[in-house]
């Protein structure tokens, strides 16, 4: 694989979303040419027992996942394998096709290691990305399905498109994650209310057997999250990810008026958020954490705050995609130099 500091300047003269592209051809090759998958061949993947654990009812061989947001459309599984990652998050989807918001709508924040987007959920819609998963599923890592409502669909009407797409992708993926806290969707996050998850979760959970999980955003206020995910598990939810993208412009210094920020500006917001719902839910239900996680030590501090999965996105543009075989080699010896024998030891060693 090639140098990324040495492609990093070109790829950083191109406009955000154009480089995307770029690296989107790229990882799209293994899937074309139906290139096989052997984890102990492959240079970056950690395959190490002591980061292997049962989830869902599936293996994860690492803990490192890739967020929603970067393979919206099912078309890069097998090359995001090849870099290391230990499952995979596709969408966010949509019932319909639709375009996003208007270009350009994706920012770097260089010195703050960070990235603004405003895509609005860009997606090819449900029908081709279900084609596309019946082809590939089950693969040799978990899959995540991040749904998420049509930008036209009014809010009163939005929990039919979340079971649309439930009953679209039932069995084509090992876990759902509903995304009502996306920034880029006008009045999503106004989703994040008793009422709506009450009556999703029941509509929900009576068309899938598939786990399904809660995205929040990092912006809402502690005791608001708190008291919003454990009704969600008691409602039904099978875990919770935190966080989304945040909106709070003043973390970098010449932000957009538009779309969530996440990258390495988003590390303490984030965690600040996940350490008070892990303190609440630690033991009782799926805990994923993301937002700034850059480096093992990261990773391993929210694990050890009860994460039994992290997943990445925006450190990848800035620190190229040995990071997620970094982060993984070195939770290896982190997890060793503390004695544990398996990663299911430390999670949630701080809760203990």
């Amino acid at each position: 694989m090639l140098n990324y500091e040495s492609i990093k300047p070109l790829l950083f003269k191109l406009q955000p979303e154009n480089a995307h592209h770029v690296a989107e051809f790229v990882l799209r090759l293994p899937n074309i040419c139906q290139i096989p998958f052997n984890p102990f061949l492959e240079s970056h993947f950690i395959n190490d027992a002591i980061l292997h654990q049962e989830i869902f009812g599936r293996k994860f061989l690492n803990p490192v996942g890739l967020g929603a947001g970067f393979d919206k459309n099912a078309t890069m599984i097998r090359g995001i394998q090849t870099l290391g990652f230990g499952f995979t998050e596709i969408g966010t989807v949509t019932p319909k096709p639709q375009e996003g918001n208007p270009k350009p709508r994706m920012f770097r924040h260089i010195k703050e290691q960070s990235i603004q987007n405003a895509m609005g959920f860009n997606n090819d819609g449900a029908y081709k990305v279900v084609k596309r998963l019946k082809k590939r599923y089950p693969f040799t890592t978990p899959i995540g399905i991040n749904i998420g409502k049509n930008k036209v669909t009014p809010d009163k009407e939005a929990i039919n498109d979340y079971t649309h797409l439930i009953k679209a992708f039932d069995g084509l993926g090992d876990y759902f994650v509903i995304n009502i806290s996306s920034p880029n969707t006008p009045g999503l996050r106004d989703l994040q209310n008793e009422e709506f998850i009450t009556e999703l979760f029941a509509q929900a959970k009576a068309l899938t057997q598939m786990p399904i999980l809660l995205k929040i955003a990092p912006d809402m206020k502690t005791k608001d999250a708190v008291a919003l995910t454990k009704m969600a598990v008691e409602k039904g939810a099978d875990g919770i990810i935190a966080t989304n993208t945040t909106i709070d412009y003043s973390l970098v210094k010449n932000p957009q008026e538009i779309g969530g920020i996440s990258g390495a500006v988003l590390k303490e917001k984030s965690f600040q958020i996940f350490e008070a719902i892990a303190k609440e839910l630690y033991g009782k239900t799926t805990l994923i954490s993301v937002g700034g996680i850059d480096s093992a030590e990261e990773a391993y501090k929210r694990i050890k705050a009860g994460a039994s999965l992290v997943e990445i996105l925006s450190g990848i543009v800035f620190h190229g995609p040995d990071m997620i075989m970094n982060i993984n080699r070195d939770l290896v010896e982190l997890l060793k130099a503390d004695g544990y024998e398996n990663i299911t030891q430390a999670i949630g060693a701080d809760r203990k």
